[in-house]
């Protein structure tokens, strides 16, 4: 049983279709084995769920605790801003986890964890027992780095549409309406951040709409970091040869505050500058939860796990997943990543709570799709595995590549990814 879940656990995404042939074996009855509650339903807290259930064959109770009735997803959101896809085509609910596999789903927000009483406390005023508990808290943006971000209207009209959900369709309404010659504005935090939805892909969506709709309209990108952070000559090259004389991209701008009043960015070493439209993006730690919880013990920021199990280094019993981990070296905050950690982290527990033994080499990959149009897609993807000697993932050398060119095809393959990892997580 172990091996056929470490098998799975590994496998490529391309094998998810054999992979949910066993959930027709999903019985929704109440079970009396070990507890586990899951806080959070994005790609690692919902695949974590589910798998649980599956890998130990429904015999283990599972709680997930969701504020939301559907799940929607962060990679392929930038489309909705491009208008090449809608809000409809990025959501599924999580209707699938509770018919099929037997989670019971709460709608509600945790307020707070007991960890010595292995307590959940619910906004509701419930609570729920574990024994193992999952943390999926996603990113929260630290939007009080920015003064001005406090100041009344700031937020409503200054977006980060970082978190795929209404500010996603604001941040769309407010480039309809910018007049064509306006500018848009895309901030970029220092790395490490939470991606997709990627900032560089979200430029090329933004311009691509620019192209057809406001052609007289400039994309204006100011990134903290020296340099573009993935794919950096694949998106230059589309810069140039798709959205020449709209997308100008400026490295080393540091933002340190908005003036919502009169749409001005303020830097930290550069110029102030004001824009039609401001997409501003803060820095990133791990969600509210996991801080409150003292889980996020690097810089405050991110949670340190063991990368056998997803257990924290901080609280027993209590396992991090997704963006709000410190990542290994070269590991990026992506779904598809948080996907992963979610089977590794479910063949865990599950191990964890049967008496069985945890797998000691846990291997898995990552393949993260931009689209730099409509149709045209690159692809950056890796493969990591565990180092017993240093405790951390590392990549596998020769392992993973880049495309070498934007290609209709992989936009093909794009969405063929987009729709087999939502059946992975949430079918």
């Amino acid at each position: 049983m172990l091996q056929r879940r470490q098998f799975i656990q590994t496998a490529s995404l391309g094998s998810a279709a054999g992979i949910l042939g066993l959930s027709g074996c999903a019985t929704t009855g109440a079970s009396s084995g070990p507890k586990v509650v899951v806080i959070g339903g994005g790609y690692g807290g919902a695949t974590a769920a589910k798998y649980v259930r599956m890998w130990s064959d429904y015999g283990i109770q599972v709680t997930l605790v969701e504020p939301n009735a559907s799940f929607v997803s962060c990679p392929i959101s930038n489309l909705v801003l491009g208008g090449s896809k809608t809000m409809a085509d990025i959501t599924t609910p999580y209707d699938n986890l509770s018919k099929r596999h037997g989670v019971q789903i709460v709608r509600d927000s945790v307020t707070r964890i007991d960890p010595e009483k292995k307590l959940v406390m619910l906004a509701s005023g419930g609570q729920l027992p574990y024994d193992r508990l999952i943390v999926s808290p996603g990113v929260d943006l630290m939007t009080d780095t920015l003064p001005g971000m406090a100041k009344p209207g700031a937020a409503d009209k200054i977006l980060h549409a970082w978190k795929a959900g209404p500010q996603t369709m604001a941040l769309r309404r407010q480039l309809e309406a910018m007049p064509d010659g306006g500018v848009y504005a895309l901030t970029i935090p220092l790395a490490p951040y939470r991606c997709p939805p990627g900032p560089y892909e979200r430029a090329c969506q933004v311009a691509s709409y620019f192209s057809k709709a406001k052609p007289k309209s400039k994309v204006l990108i100011l990134d903290e970091n020296d340099d573009v952070t993935s794919k950096g000559p694949l998106f230059k090259k589309a810069w140039a040869d798709r959205y020449k004389g709209i997308v100008e991209y400026r490295p080393k701008h540091k933002v340190v505050d908005v003036d919502a009043a009169s749409n001005t960015l303020k830097f930290e070493f550069n110029d102030d500058l004001k824009a039609d439209v401001l997409n501003v993006l803060p820095m990133m730690r791990a969600g509210q939860i996991a801080v409150q919880t003292g889980l996020a013990t690097a810089n405050r920021r991110w949670c340190e796990v063991d990368f056998l199990t997803f257990e924290s280094k901080a609280a027993q019993n209590i396992h991090v997943l997704g963006d709000a981990i410190q990542v290994a070296p070269l590991m990026p905050k992506s779904g598809h990543m948080a996907n992963q950690h979610g089977k590794t982290c479910a063949a865990a527990v599950v191990a964890l709570l049967t008496g069985q033994q945890v797998n000691a080499m846990p291997i898995y990959n990552n393949t993260c799709y931009s689209f730099v149009s409509d149709t045209d897609v690159v692809h950056v993807a890796s493969v990591h595995r565990y180092d017993a000697e240093k405790k951390t993932m590392l990549t596998v050398a020769g392992s993973g590549g880049v495309s070498s060119a934007a290609s209709e095809l992989e936009g093909v393959y794009a969405m063929a990814w987009a729709r087999n990892i939502w059946a992975d997580t949430l079918a």
